[in-house]
């Protein structure tokens, strides 16, 4: 069964609606990681924030206000048309809510937290439902009034690949009609000091896969797609394959042979009936670490006998954790859309210096394109914490 995506909504710092995102996004506009101070004492870091005021929750909803459920009420906002079009055709109870977070309200809660050590009691307006990892699909849930599935995946950088992995099995399954998937989390401190408590954060815009590469920069997204089994308007795009592995080498570290990732790549290509000549480009985990880049490198040169166009968008956007997978899928959905005419690509933000430990990979430059004829196969991948391994392949519905 096709698994077609019919809407994106995304606001990352890249931008607040899928066209300023795509314009940024070929553009190699980095202009989005800024350096700010107050998140790890005595550091000033760059960090990709989504800027300006956000929208308000509901006030029937307040005991769920947080920022993640606001960087998610956005991005759906933004789909709200073809949300009440799936509402209208297939009914609020045969349509699922899949998310993928790591954050959730954690930036709340650890504000709250704080206050009730120095005051003896939590802030008002603090509510613990704020911080469960199930908040967002219980708020969107909540605010739609679906009835469907509703629930969240938290399996780190891996999130929300494995969310739209799942959406699509309820569509196999026949347990929904439609899902809203996808991922969401947003910039805390916790996070960021804990990155940094074990050195992976760099003081400078992130370099991935070059010789000079010194560590991760965090950010914030929301993502959030319309996925069903027929095509209802917009661009026929479509989830052609997944895969998933878990090879559990370390807590933090990849298996640096990059079995896992072949894995999950070959699983995706399996389940899509495609060879890896099939795949007009690849985006790639890139998180400028030394392990990451090293296991992703080999991974891709062992799967891949000529490396498909290639780049990391994380320089852009920071690593935006529970979110990066939705994120970087909907940045190939960008690719394919009829919103990108000229089929450019996201472009490798890097200084040029290549690490000769690392097997060379086809970097995309600024102004390369997309074969603009369909069909079109890109993939994305995403891995985390635990040797957990995912990879999607998005591409033309045929």
């Amino acid at each position: 069964m096709t698994a077609y995506l019919n809407a994106l909504g995304v606001i990352c710092a890249l931008g607040r609606d899928k066209q300023s995102v795509a314009r940024n996004l070929f553009a190699g506009d980095c202009s989005g990681m800024r350096p700010e101070s107050g998140w790890v004492p005595e550091r000033i870091l760059p960090v990709a924030a989504v800027q300006g005021e956000l929208m308000a929750i509901p006030a029937e909803l307040s005991a769920q206000a947080s920022r993640n459920n606001q960087l998610l009420m956005e991005a759906t906002r933004q789909i709200a048309e073809p949300i009440q079009h799936a509402i209208d055709t297939y009914g609020r109870e045969r349509i699922g809510i899949v998310l993928g977070t790591s954050t959730s309200g954690i930036d709340e809660a650890s504000h709250g937290i704080a206050s009730y050590l120095k005051d003896g009691h939590f802030p008002d307006g603090y509510d613990y439902q704020q911080q469960e990892l199930s908040a967002p699909a219980t708020f969107l849930a909540d605010w739609l009034q679906l009835r469907g599935p509703a629930y969240v995946i938290s399996t780190a950088c891996t999130s929300s690949a494995r969310a739209l992995m799942s959406a699509r099995r309820l569509l196999d399954l026949g347990l929904c009609d439609a899902v809203l998937c996808g991922g969401v989390d947003s910039l805390c401190q916790l996070t960021l000091r804990g990155f940094s408590s074990l050195e992976a954060v760099s003081t400078q815009r992130c370099n991935p896969f070059s010789l000079n590469r010194n560590g991760i920069n965090i950010g914030e997204a929301a993502v959030l797609f319309l996925m069903s089994k027929r095509a209802d308007g917009g661009p026929a795009i479509a989830l052609l394959g997944a895969g998933a592995s878990c090879d559990a080498h370390h807590i933090s570290a990849p298996d640096p042979t990059g079995q896992g990732a072949v894995q999950a790549m070959s699983k995706a290509l399996k389940q899509a009936d495609l060879q890896p000549q099939d795949i007009g480009y690849l985006n790639l985990h890139g998180t400028a670490t030394q392990h990451n880049d090293a296991m992703e490198s080999l991974a891709v040169s062992t799967l891949f006998p000529t490396s498909p166009p290639c780049s990391s968008t994380k320089p852009m956007t920071g690593h935006t954790l529970g979110a990066a997978g939705a994120l970087e899928a909907a940045f190939c959905w960008l690719s394919l859309s009829t919103d990108n005419p000229s089929a450019a690509l996201p472009p490798h933000i890097w200084d040029g210096q290549a690490d000769p430990a690392l097997p060379p990979l086809n970097w995309v430059k600024p102004g390369d394109h997309l074969n603009p004829y369909p069909p079109r196969r890109l993939m994305s991948n995403s891995f985390a914490f635990g040797g957990n391994n995912v990879s999607l392949i998005i591409g033309d519905a045929p």
